[in-house]
């Protein structure tokens, strides 16, 4: 199983009940703790605010790469590099989810994603050194939580590495799942 951010989480999730085989978690959600919570509820709700204002300008915006820079900084460290009409699908998508907003709030005042002191399963979990959403010290907690998952680094790379580093992002998970 693989998944990123939320789907990084419910893959955990998964190992932690034992039913899952090999897992790669990609910069999961819910290892935030204190203001890091603040931080994620804050950035996330005014992003999706600024998203849904500026909806019909996103190709506009999306396609000059000053534009793309300042509305995909949290999300990569590379938005410059990012294509212009995946950015503006990826953010119509987001602006028009309707649970979106109902969603982050849940995560942000949710419980922390517990972990086993055993898995079976092999767990990989790899994060971006630039998430400016979940922010590199929390893999320490998924480490944690985690005690026999292999940690990687993608070190150029932000939430989101299959954006980033694609290459290396599917050797990862390659590696973690044969």
């Amino acid at each position: 199983m693989v998944g990123s951010s939320l789907g990084a989480r419910l893959v955990l999730e998964m190992a932690r009940r034992g039913r899952a085989g090999a897992v790669v978690a990609l910069d999961p959600g819910g290892f935030w703790q204190g203001w890091e919570r603040t931080f994620f509820n804050a950035t996330i709700t005014a992003s999706l605010a600024l998203v849904r204002a500026l909806r019909p300008a996103l190709p506009a915006i999306t396609g000059n790469v000053v534009g793309r820079t300042a509305l995909m900084a949290q999300l990569s460290a590379r938005p410059r590099a990012l294509d212009p009409a995946f950015v503006a699908r990826e953010l119509k998508s987001l602006a028009d989810t309707r649970t979106v907003g109902s969603l982050v709030k849940d995560l942000a005042k949710g419980a922390m994603q517990e972990g086993p002191a055993n898995t079976s399963a092999p767990v990989v979990i790899g994060w971006g050194r630039k998430d400016r959403l979940c922010l590199p010290q929390q893999a320490d907690r998924a480490m944690a939580a985690f005690p026999k998952a292999r940690m990687h680094w993608f070190e150029h790379s932000g939430h989101f590495p299959m954006w980033d580093q694609p290459e290396e992002t599917v050797k990862v998970i390659l590696d973690a799942t044969e």
